[in-house]
């Protein structure tokens, strides 16, 4: 189910955007734009870089909307507030709904709105309409009996992706995943903190807290479980994953006291999680994942990750919640560029105190095993991060354990605090800053003209290949861009959650659930009434040739109970040669009840030709839940 415009509307960027920048007589980067005109760092050697991040931060913003249910043109039968991961639809084919990856994009656009200034309040406006939309379809996904389970024992939560009209999906995947639902709660939490500050509690307690519960309850009861890990391939229990679920509960939490709310799991899981998470040390690097039978090293981007999506701006250089600026990230961020320096052919010559194209981890073979776009970008963000934190404190340490890291940028520093009015630390802070730019000036050489970042680039060539306009991909430019301009998050609480337990104990709290009854209307058209009657209209995409109709049946007498001679005709009124579009309207009878339905042709000759696949199901819907239009494509 989905609401809002017909997928034949195309979007374009809005025309604030190019105002903005004839204004401005300097670059402004996209996320300057968005938060209310933060300059770009200047930085006189980086005019060509400066430009692209320009022109790529508005690229990148685009390409999130393009790949938005209800909206994006590249996301056409997608239900309002669910992101494609990729449009690719083969090889791979990326045209599901991940929950990890919706939820950080969220989190980056809910980041954005959060710091919108009055001068876009329209823009803002629209914004939020897709937060909602999010918000509201996330409650129907969490109520999606799936493969790993329902909502009843929370089990259905850790379903990794759907079908991009809120079915399930049900072929064979890596199940569960755990990092899901921690993700999910941090980007709802965001914005409820959002509506908190904004006089609309009623909102915050009624409509956000129901489904943040879920996955707050969720991360309380199987956390000490293993399951796959961000890259969906090795079942154990993961550093990435760890450490968001802190996050979640450590922030839950705080949201609970505000609401007078009880998350008794948040109290006292979170530190339990903390003193599992030191168990990825090993010594020399953050080990990736743990508890599994593997051969590989460890060394991934999922420890990167990890560390920039638990950073928290307030913070010291923690190496308990291995914060950016901590001795163990900074040691951990040298092993991983280090050991993609010799696999790659576009590495060649680099020096090794020079930024290296990076995936995912150097055994990786997916795709041909390599380079990531988010995951250089990532380890770009890492040190943006880390400059932001050191600035902060008015200082850096430099250790045992982060010596070889800072000896890249001073081959004669010591061990020591060193004060941001001394020398060393502006020669330091100033070469590790150029080594950040230096990742984002890679991923700059690869990228093409169109400004798509694609899932990868070739180790050999450097062609983009795999999934083309992936959606993280795209936020993790915006994202890197904004630390770049020391625009950055709200605390997450860090501060005051960073203290390990003597002793580790592994004693989940078993979680109670509750599908969400409360949701934002999907549109702003409002809210449809709750009523036995309910006006639907199906949106189908498929070429078609002159004299040849389209139709839909279904297990419902008003769709004609699966009798094609009784089938319900849809219009081709809006059909266009670009935008292959058949619609129409069905009064379907009751509110709430599941059916099936599917779509067929009646060629000129009276033949029938049904669309391939299993029976489509859906919901009539009730309430504000979702809007009554069902977007589809037909399925060759």
């Amino acid at each position: 189910m989905q609401l809002g415009i017909p997928v034949h509307l195309i979007l374009a960027i809005n025309s604030w955007e190019f105002k903005w920048l004839e204004m401005r007589s300097t670059i402004l980067s996209v996320a300057g734009v968005l938060m209310g005109g933060h300059l770009a760092v200047a930085n006189p050697t980086s005019t060509s870089l400066n430009s692209f991040i320009a022109k790529e931060g508005l690229r990148s913003y685009q390409g999130i909307l393009d790949n938005l249910g209800n909206k994006g043109v590249k996301a056409p039968g997608t239900a309002a507030g669910l992101f494609v991961a990729s449009p690719n639809t083969a090889n791979p084919d990326y045209f599901y709904t991940w929950t990890r990856d919706s939820a950080l994009t969220f989190q980056c656009l809910i980041d954005l709105f959060d710091g919108g200034s009055s001068d876009f309040k329209s823009n803002r406006n629209e914004l939020e309409t897709d937060i909602r939309n999010y918000v509201s379809a996330q409650a129907v996904l969490q109520n999606v009996s799936n493969p790993s389970g329902t909502l009843e024992d929370g089990t259905g939560l850790g379903e990794p992706k759907f079908e991009v009209n809120l079915n399930p999906f049900t072929g064979s995947w890596g199940r569960p995943q755990r990092d899901g639902p921690a993700l999910r709660a941090v980007a709802m939490i965001t914005y409820t903190n959002w509506l908190l500050s904004n006089g609309r509690k009623s909102d915050a307690v009624n409509i956000m807290w129901p489904i943040i519960s879920n996955d707050l309850a969720y991360v309380g009861q199987y956390w000490n479980e293993t399951g796959f890990d961000l890259w969906e391939e090795v079942d154990g229990s993961s550093f990435f994953t760890t450490a968001v679920q802190h996050r979640a509960l450590v922030q839950g939490a705080t949201l609970a006291k505000k609401l007078s709310k009880s998350c008794s799991a948040c109290s006292s899981q979170a530190p339990q999680i903390l003193c599992f998470l030191q168990s990825f040390w090993n010594g020399e690097y953050i080990t990736a994942n743990i508890n599994v039978d593997t051969t590989r090293t460890g060394i991934d981007a999922n420890t990167v990750l990890g560390s920039i999506h638990t950073f928290d701006p307030e913070a010291s250089c923690d190496d308990s919640t291995f914060q950016p600026c901590s001795a163990k990230a900074l040691a951990n961020h040298k092993v991983y560029i280090d050991s993609f320096r010799s696999i790659y052919k576009i590495n060649d010559g680099i020096p090794k105190t020079s930024p290296a194209n990076v995936g995912r981890y150097p055994e990786d073979v997916y795709q041909g095993g390599n380079p990531w776009y988010l995951a250089t970008l990532a380890s770009a963000e890492l040190l943006y991060d880390a400059l932001y934190q050191w600035n902060k404190i008015g200082s850096l340490d430099v250790t045992k354990t982060s010596l070889a890291f800072f000896k890249d940028f001073d081959s004669s520093v010591k061990t020591g605090t060193y004060s941001a009015r001394s020398s060393t630390y502006k020669s330091l802070t100033s070469n590790i800053r150029s080594y950040a730019d230096g990742f984002v000036s890679l991923v700059q050489a690869y990228t093409p003209a169109n400004g798509s970042l694609a899932e990868q680039y070739n180790r050999n060539t450097s062609v983009p290949l795999s999934a083309n306009d992936l959606t993280w991909s795209f936020a993790s430019f915006l994202t890197a861009i904004q630390r770049r301009d020391s625009v950055v998050p709200a605390s997450w609480g860090e501060r005051t959650a960073n203290k390990v337990p003597t002793t580790c104990s592994a004693s989940p709290v078993t979680g109670t659930y509750k599908a969400a009854t409360s949701t934002f209307p999907t549109s702003s058209a409002g809210c449809i009434p709750a009523t036995d009657v309910v006006p639907v209209t199906f949106y189908l995409i498929e070429n078609t040739y002159y004299g040849e109709n389209v139709y839909i049946s279904g297990n419902v007498s008003a769709l004609g109970s699966w009798d094609t001679s009784s089938g319900f005709a849809l219009d081709a009124g809006l059909y266009t040669d670009t935008d292959n579009l058949w619609f129409g309207s069905v009064e379907l009878w009751t509110a709430g009840t599941p059916f099936e339905y599917k779509y067929y042709k009646i060629e000129p000759n009276g033949t029938i030709t049904w669309e391939s696949g299993d029976n489509r199901v859906s919901v009539v819907p009730t309430g504000c839940a979702i809007q009554p239009n069902i977007h589809d494509v037909w399925r060759a």
